[in-house]
């Protein structure tokens, strides 16, 4: 395929990815690639490669809890941009058990040093876009947009900070009053690198943090820990905490799988 053939190609491509977002607007946290419970991270998704997850969120040791284990989220992500600096993922989650199950995210980016040497990456995207739009059932069109910078810190980590906004009339907190914006934060950082036998680098272990401010069902976040089984499976564990009880209930366990498949 030629280079004018590739680029009519992922214009397409981007062009459906908007509009299925368009359609979906008008959540549960269905989201992009994320850093840990948010999508505080300006990873994204490798051309044509899809990117499996499965999601589950559970209390521990709590009997009675009215807003128990959240619906478990499977989703499929894939980048569809084939240029280097300038990189775009879409994704769609369902959420079972639920009424209203599908999710769909989008984001669009440059990785660090695209801009200029040493600029940092840059995302500008949207997620829990959801289904229901009907104002006389639970919405889902939480349609958050978010924008994120990111840069990696010798021997600290990568750090990510941002903003979001989502719509006024779905994110509000447990008293019904309106709360759809705030700030994202995020951390990571690998240990225990090691190679496959192809010889890729990798790190075996991630520890993984993130928090996203406001009252509502995003806000809240947690800290966990990676296990990298090869370069392209992994498993996440770890706490979950929110900002509002009312909404989210107390604290949970979350467990997620990870797949790539190259």
């Amino acid at each position: 395929m030629n280079t004018t053939s590739r680029l009519r190609s992922a214009s397409r491509i981007v062009l459906a990815a908007v509009l299925l977002c368009a359609v979906a607007a008008g959540t549960a946290m269905a989201t992009p690639s994320t850093t840990y419970f948010t999508p505080t991270t300006t990873d994204i998704q490798g051309y044509g490669v899809p990117h499996i997850t499965y999601d589950s969120y559970f209390t521990v040791f709590k009997k009675g809890e009215k807003k128990g284990d959240f619906p478990t989220d499977v989703g499929l992500t894939i980048g569809v941009l084939p240029f280097e600096k300038l990189q775009m993922e879409v994704g769609v989650d369902l959420l079972e058990p639920s009424d209203d199950p599908l999710f769909f995210n989008a984001k669009i980016g440059t990785p660090e040093g695209a801009l200029f040497k040493g600029s940092p990456a840059i995302n500008l995207g949207i997620f829990n876009v959801g289904t229901q739009t009907s104002k006389d059932k639970a919405r889902t069109d939480q349609n958050i947009g978010h924008l994120l910078f990111g840069k990696t810190i010798p021997v600290l980590g990568r750090l990510f900070a941002g903003y979001y906004l989502g719509n006024a009339a779905v994110l509000k907190n447990s008293k019904g009053e309106t709360d759809n914006h705030g700030f994202m934060v995020g951390f990571d950082r690998g240990f225990l690198p090691t190679k496959d036998k192809a010889g890729n680098e990798f790190n075996r272990v991630v520890l993984a943090a993130d928090y996203a401010s406001g009252k509502n069902v995003t806000g809240g976040g947690g800290v966990g820990l990676y296990y990298y089984i090869t370069k392209d499976i992994d498993l996440l564990t770890g706490p979950v905490w929110f900002n509002d009880s009312g909404i989210n209930g107390g604290w949970k366990w979350t467990v997620q799988l990870d797949i790539n498949i190259p």
